[in-house]
């Protein structure tokens, strides 16, 4: 029941649109025409994205880890802004072509804000390089792009989790990057896209779910994970549809979702750890997981239950003071693992045994 796509068919669709569109433009002067909204000329914002598509080509096809990869695109003395255009249609394709043949859990170097993407991440950011810009672009020169829905549906679940999805997707991208209004909320004036945090530990991948693999996976899909067994079990399911309520609400914040646990010996996704919400006034934030039962007993969950609790009480997550997680009395397995972990039993709640992880205890 997959719905979502590793973002090829997205890319090629949003290089179709702000291509014609931008081809229709060409016999206007676009060094002497402003962007609407940039510093830049028309000129400089089409070089601009032929640059960045070629770019984010060669991040995931070369596997750059650390940095941008130390090149860039240089235009030809005379080039025209038809040729331009031509760039951009050939970064496109590159893209599209790295983003399909990138194995779905690889990741390459972006600096926002984890200093990682994987392809969908690329896809996302690419697509949105293609509409924004023609936007910018098509104002300066008197005229507008409309692109479809669908489009700004795949960048805004994919890299934008915090923001309140709207009746209007477009409209909704156009706001949160500052380029518009919708009734109800205050204007933009600073915004960076969120591509998702991943957490490795020794044998694991944590993968924080974004919007379209939550949106996926409660609705009985895999969510763009390959799982183990029978997974995902319904624990899992319940929780993403839970993390996907706060979504719709607007009251995600990303890196306190859901992550999926992925298996580094094989890429099998073996369950899920997720927070219930985000730190609440007294720092205090809670934790479940769900994991199946063929990957039970090998130490997988303290595994994963330590590296959030790790990164949670860490140094940069600086509002988080203490974790919870609740079991049942007779869930001894999982009593075991927050133990271990360094969890303390702080009483019973209506739902089991409460433990405690504190940030003095790490």
């Amino acid at each position: 029941m997959r719905r979502s796509l590793s973002g090829g068919d997205q890319l090629d669709a949003a290089v179709a649109e702000c291509v014609t569109l931008l081809r229709t433009l060409t016999e206007r002067d676009w060094r002497d025409a402003r962007a609407a909204g940039l510093d830049w000329s028309c000129r400089a914002t089409a070089e601009h994205v032929a640059d960045d598509l070629v770019a984010y080509a060669g991040q995931l096809a070369g596997r750059a880890r650390d940095a941008y990869l130390p090149f860039e695109i240089r235009f030809e003395e005379g080039t025209t802004d038809s040729g331009v255009v031509d760039v951009i249609e050939t970064g496109g394709a590159l893209l599209a072509a790295a983003v399909r043949t990138t194995p779905p859990r690889v990741r390459a170097f972006h600096p926002y804000p984890f200093r990682s993407a994987n392809r969908q991440g690329f896809a996302a950011m690419g697509v949105a390089e293609l509409l924004l810009h023609t936007h910018d672009i098509a104002r300066g020169l008197g005229t507008v792009l409309q692109p479809s829905p669908e489009l700004a549906e795949f960048v805004l679940q994919r890299i934008f989790p915090e923001v309140r999805p709207g009746v209007d997707p477009w409209e909704t991208l156009l706001w949160a990057t500052g380029r518009g209004e919708l009734p109800g909320r205050a204007p933009v004036r600073g915004w960076r896209w969120h591509n998702n945090l991943v957490l490795p530990t020794e044998r694991l991948t944590l993968e924080s779910a974004t919007p379209a693999a939550l949106d996926e996976l409660r609705a009985l899909g895999d969510g763009g994970f390959s799982w183990l067994a029978d997974g995902p079990l319904d624990g899992t399911r319940e929780a993403a549809g839970l993390v996907f309520s706060s979504y719709e609400k607007g009251s995600l914040r990303a890196e306190f979702g859901l992550f999926v646990l992925v298996r580094r010996a094989d890429g099998l996704a073996i369950g899920s750890l997720g927070f219930h919400a985000a730190p609440d006034g007294d720092g205090r934030t809670e934790i479940g997981y769900d994991l199946v039962p063929e990957a039970r007993g090998y130490g997988f969950a303290t595994e994963a239950v330590r590296a959030v609790g790790e990164w949670a009480l860490g140094r940069e997550q600086g509002d988080v003071d203490s974790v919870f997680a609740v079991v049942e009395p007779k869930n001894l397995a999982s009593r075991g693992v927050l133990e271990r972990v360094g969890f303390v039993g702080v009483g019973e709640d209506a739902e089991g045994d409460a433990y405690e992880l504190r940030r003095y205890r790490l």
